[in-house]
């Protein structure tokens, strides 16, 4: 993982793209802090030190997702994010919560086979031109000039390849045939599993031939010829071994499997998934294709809206196991104008750069980009408060007409989206929000 950054300085990245949640962004920061600080310990103490699993409470759109986005980014560790809802009770028709941690450790083999795959690249990319020269050499040389030696005809090839003249060329060859992962029911649940990797062994892999451009037949040979050159037993142990030590479990809506009725209806399966989530968050050994995982160490972090219940309303062992609970804050007037100016590839450089592509060069005066934080305010307080997500839906009624109506093949033509642009383009927004006072 990013051992190099300290607690302040994962906050500073996360900075960069979400306003304000101080709060949120410090417990985040601490817990992957401490990740480093235990792996260099003793292994007799660092046995005895488990994470300490965090609960971000907060409206939607206030960040909550968005810190797990940007954590994946910012860490080498692997990281899934799942959706408590798509999970059932043993028993149910869903899947079951194992699978989180099986789909932890798909992550984290291809964390681990792009760092063995950037290690053998060369080597690989060498082979890979090779059978490329090879495929293209009979339609290649019948353009070339009848007295051009062999050797001189591959070289030609080989830099055409290099300098991508080649990448739209038709090109048959002969690669495996992929097998689909078969869900299979197994007593401990749902689990993935590739018929064909289970025969890997006993029967050769079948191929067949394909016509495709030079540019995905590259693509096929780099990862087969990669494949060939790292120990795949390896890659799965490592893979293990991160999951067991470095990985990050976010469960996101978690509000939405608490139970407050008398163990009626939907209430039992959704506290049934609190209890089978419950030997997962504090330590059991959950099996996969790749071994078995320890999940004694990872760490879990849950976020929910919590509108409709409360922490307390999940049960009593389950909340034992998240002993940090961080409250995130609605999304203020201030923090839209600075998401809107301060964040970095913020919506309105996005909107800037995608319209540049037809010739519309976009500014945003100071008036246009505060009067479109008092518009999201005012729809928020007076629709479903749906926070920063709420901007997405102005900015593109704002430029509709200009996303609409430009071409490209016109000169480059200067819009700046002031107050008074501003007021124009959302005046029917505007109308619905002043109507909004009189109904009771």
């Amino acid at each position: 993982m990013a051992v190099e950054l300290s607690s302040k300085q994962i906050v500073g990245e996360l900075d960069k793209y979400i306003i304000g949640q101080d709060e949120a962004k410090k417990a985040v920061a601490i817990a992957l802090r401490n990740r480093y600080r235990r792996s260099r310990l003793a292994s007799d103490i660092r046995e005895e030190i488990t994470p300490k699993n965090i609960i971000m409470v907060g409206p939607t759109g206030v960040g909550k997702t968005e810190i797990a986005r940007r954590l994946a980014k910012l860490v080498k560790a692997p990281l899934v994010k799942v959706e408590a809802t798509k999970f059932t009770e043993v028993g149910y028709v869903g899947r079951d919560v194992e699978s989180i941690i099986r789909d932890l450790a798909e992550v984290s083999v291809r964390l681990v086979k792009k760092e063995r795959f950037d290690e053998v690249h060369e080597k690989a990319e060498k082979a890979t031109y090779e059978r490329l020269i090879t495929a293209l050499f009979a339609q290649y040389k019948s353009k070339c000039p009848a007295d051009m030696p062999d050797t001189e005809v591959r070289e030609k090839i080989l830099d055409d390849l290099k300098h991508h003249r080649l990448d739209n060329e038709i090109v048959e060859v002969e690669v495996a045939e992929e097998h689909n992962p078969q869900p299979m029911m197994q007593g401990m649940g749902m689990m993935e599993i590739n018929i064909g990797e289970m025969l890997g062994g006993i029967l050769p892999k079948r191929k067949k031939k394909k016509k495709i451009a030079v540019i995905d037949a590259e693509h096929i040979f780099l990862t087969e010829e990669s494949e060939k050159l790292i120990d795949m037993d390896n890659v799965g142990a490592e893979a293990v071994r991160r999951v067991e030590q470095d990985g990050i479990v976010f469960i996101d809506e978690i509000d939405k499997i608490t139970g407050k009725g008398g163990g009626h209806g939907p209430d039992v399966s959704r506290e049934g998934v609190q209890r089978d989530l419950l030997p997962i968050v504090e330590g059991s050994t959950i099996t996969t294709k790749y071994g078995p995982i320890r999940t004694d160490f990872i760490l879990f972090i849950a976020a929910g809206a919590f509108h409709f219940s409360k922490i307390e309303d999940l049960t009593p062992e389950l909340q034992g196991r998240f002993p940090i609970v961080v409250n995130l804050n609605s999304i203020t007037y201030d923090d839209f104008v600075k998401i809107l100016s301060d964040t970095e590839n913020s919506l309105l450089k996005q909107y800037t750069e995608l319209l540049a592509v037809d010739n519309i060069k976009l500014s945003f005066a100071k008036d246009g980009i505060e009067e479109i934080a008092k518009i999201a305010v005012l729809a928020n307080e007076t629709n479903e408060n749906i926070g920063a997500r709420r901007l997405h839906s102005i900015m593109e009624t704002l430029l509709e007409d200009v996303s609409f109506n430009a071409t490209g093949d016109h000169p480059v033509i200067d819009i700046k989206v002031n107050k008074e642009y501003v007021d124009e383009h959302l005046s029917n927004i505007c109308k619905k929000f002043d109507l909004s006072k009189y109904i009771l």
